[in-house]
């Protein structure tokens, strides 16, 4: 199966991280993009891996679309002048949202509590059949396996369906990780879980 993924929202680091890999994963993600005519869609900052990623893809002809709350902006970090295209918004969360509107696939690269909370709510919107589109975490220099082995735990203990695990796409380079989410093929899964999960809750004596 191939997704024709026209657009990507990167979800990244404001900060560059200690080791160069980090960079240099962003710089070849965004070529990959800029070859293949892929818009970026990401947090609009001008600072950190979401810079490298912005700054590469507008050196090589490509789109980008920042999205950022005015209180941000105000900072001074805002990529809002050369950039393809700028959106300004009030809130955090309906930075979220705006991103996920304009992208028609996820890829995650190294980043603290943000970055964590944007793939927490794509991850979500996935579970519940709301944006199912394809969520790649890109696991360079093993950064991310922490966090991997916690969905396993989740489904270990009962609290993740396997089926929602197996939908999230795992890589340890930006040519990997975009070979993967074009052949991506979803794992259904029967939305009697949720059903399940009533039953179960009903069947309990407190």
């Amino acid at each position: 199966m191939n997704n024709e993924m026209k657009s990507i929202g990167v979800f990244c680091g404001s900060a560059l991280g200690k080791k160069p890999i980090y960079q240099n994963t962003a710089l070849e993600l965004a070529e990959i993009m800029a070859q293949r005519k892929i818009k970026l869609v990401y947090g609009g900052a001008d600072i950190g891996l979401m810079k490298v990623m912005a700054d590469t893809l507008m050196k090589r002809n490509g789109y980008v679309i920042g999205v950022m709350p005015r209180f941000l902006a105000e900072k001074d970090i805002a990529k809002d002048n050369d950039i393809s295209e700028f959106i300004f918004c009030e809130t955090m969360s309906e930075r979220k949202e705006l991103i996920i509107d304009n992208s028609d696939a996820f890829v995650v690269l190294p980043g603290g509590f943000g970055t964590l909370d944007e793939l927490g709510d794509v991850l979500t919107l996935y579970q519940l059949n709301i944006a199912c589109k394809p969520i790649g975490i890109l696991n360079v220099n093993n950064y991310y396996d922490n966090l991997i082995k916690q969905f396993d735990v989740y489904v270990e203990e009962g609290f993740m369906m396997p089926e929602h695990r197996t939908n999230v796409i795992i890589a340890e380079s930006a040519e990997e990780i975009i070979s993967k989410m074009d052949n991506f093929v979803h794992t259904h899964v029967d939305s009697k879980w949720v059903d399940n999960l009533i039953h179960e809750s009903k069947k309990l004596k407190l």
